[in-house]
């Protein structure tokens, strides 16, 4: 007799359901029989996961990983009754809900999604992805794990000789066709992780497996889990709902400050331009004085910055901005004023959250920047792009746009990566990067400054230390499970 797909998916899914009632009860005996792969996949999942956020877990299993993360309201749901009464047993403070997975009736909102190994043996990927869509909003991430297919054979060795627990037909689904699912659903993939590469503890090995072996290009496609970070795909142009902060760091730049003013255009429903003078010695404040008195609809603020280094110029025109989007411009107006609304357009328009301007695709007019810098430039973008597994070809690019929302949730990582960030380009990306904000490189024309000299000297010395930088930011952002 035929059988309809409904009634097809229906029974895969009782099916499965039964199974994970009957295991329930052996569930945390298997669990402490493979504690170092547990206690691993909590310190991977805690990293991609802020603390004290709204969590949904899918397949809540025993409440384990949920307790882990430390959610301010977390809520576990399952398709087995039985699972879902012993994880509201361990963890009270959660909330645990018989679900199924494929027709969610919960209704409220969540900063962060977790499927974990939930798709290797789900009956129908694609609607859970679907079902996602009513417990996110556009600042929700989805974080999901399964099981990388070239370790079929080993699971079901290790399944005969009792070291894993048995499990039904799995999924063996590969990145690109998670990709393709989560796209079909309304979702783009932001980053993908391959992670542990020996589940098992062995002194000294385990490590070296997993936290240098696992990280080499190519060697990491071997690891048992794949991890992927996804968001939902956004498409708006609501562009007069935004404000708009220009803030212009002004170190001796009197010459500049007059194109600053004039050129910068009016974006949104609001544009505020922040002139911060850091202790300028020559008549930088009396320009943006005098600006200030002849365009009073320009909206212009001065602010005094500490003289320090630029990046602290910068925090401090931040923590004077009004807008809902930040934007960073250099006084030396090498990169042109009048491209600001692209970067405006992208970020309005969802391609990207952290808005990244790169110099290195159009030519550069005469001495816009030394070859060194150009060669320095090429290295640390590769460098970038390796460490924060989103592409990056311009790192030290002064324009640089988001919203002021996400800058306010990046301060807590500033100087947290080893050594104090004189221009602060690092610590923005790093902190993007760990808050898995959707980083874009946008196309700048770069020309070559007309008044005063670069702040840009020292150029072994500023390479080593972003060196340094880089080699902490591996530490946090490559050696994951370390965090």
């Amino acid at each position: 007799m035929d059988i309809s797909r409904n009634d097809f998916l229906k029974e895969k899914s009782l099916k499965m359901a039964a199974f994970y009632n009957g295991v329930a009860e052996e569930r945390n005996n298997w669990i402490n029989k493979n504690r170092y792969y547990y206690d691993y996949l909590q310190r991977i999942f805690k990293f991609f996961v802020e603390p004290n956020s709204r969590v949904l877990l899918m397949r809540s299993d025993t409440g384990l990983l949920l307790n882990a993360l430390e959610p301010k309201y977390g809520v576990g749901v399952d398709y087995s009754e039985t699972m879902i009464r012993k994880a509201q047993e361990n963890y009270p403070h959660l909330k645990f809900v018989y679900q199924d997975l494929e027709n969610l009736t919960i209704d409220e909102k969540f900063d962060y999604v977790i499927l974990f190994n939930l798709l290797d043996d789900v009956p129908d990927a694609q609607k859970v992805f679907q079902e996602l869509r009513k417990v996110t909003t556009a600042k929700t991430r989805i974080i999901l794990s399964n099981v990388n297919s070239f370790w079929h054979p080993i699971f079901k060795l290790t399944e005969k000789i009792g070291l894993k627990m048995p499990q039904l037909t799995l999924n063996w689904l590969s990145l690109p066709d998670l990709e393709n699912l989560l796209y079909l659903a309304g979702f783009e993939v932001i980053k993908k992780n391959h992670v542990i590469l020996f589940p098992k503890y062995i002194p000294v090995v385990s490590w070296f497996l997993n936290k240098i072996v696992a990280q080499i290009p190519g060697l990491n496609r071997l690891c048992l889990l794949q991890v992927l970070v996804a968001k939902p795909i956004i498409n708006k142009n609501n562009y007069n709902d935004y404000s708009c902060s220009i803030v212009v760091p002004c170190k001796n730049e009197e010459g500049n400050i007059e194109g600053a003013v004039k050129r910068v255009p009016q974006m949104g429903k609001v544009t505020e331009i922040i002139l911060v003078d850091d202790k300028s010695i020559d008549g930088t404040r009396a320009e943006i004085l005098k600006w200030q008195k002849f365009f009073p609809e320009k909206n212009i603020k001065l602010v005094d910055g500490p003289g320090v280094c630029k990046s602290l110029a910068v925090w401090e025109g931040f923590k004077n901005a009004t807008g809902d989007i930040l934007m960073i411009l250099d006084a030396d107006l090498t990169v042109i004023p009048e491209e600001l609304p692209l970067f405006f357009k992208a970020l309005v328009e969802g391609k990207g959250e952290f808005i990244n301007g790169s110099r290195l695709v159009y030519p550069m007019e005469g001495q816009a920047m030394h070859t060194l810098n150009i060669v320095g430039n090429k290295f640390f973008g590769l460098a970038f792009s390796y460490l924060l597994n989103q592409r990056i070809k311009d790192t030290l690019c002064g324009t640089k746009v988001f919203f002021r929302d996400d800058f306010e949730r990046i301060k807590k990582y500033i100087g947290s990566w080893g050594i104090v960030d004189r221009w602060g380009d690092y610590d923005l990306l790093f902190g993007a990067a760990k808050l898995n904000l959707k980083i874009i490189d946008l196309p700048v024309h770069y020309y070559e400054r007309t008044f005063g000299e670069t702040k840009m000297k020292k150029r072994f010395k500023n390479g080593l230390i972003m060196l340094r930088m880089c080699l902490a930011a591996f530490k946090k952002l490559k050696s994951i499970a370390s965090n």
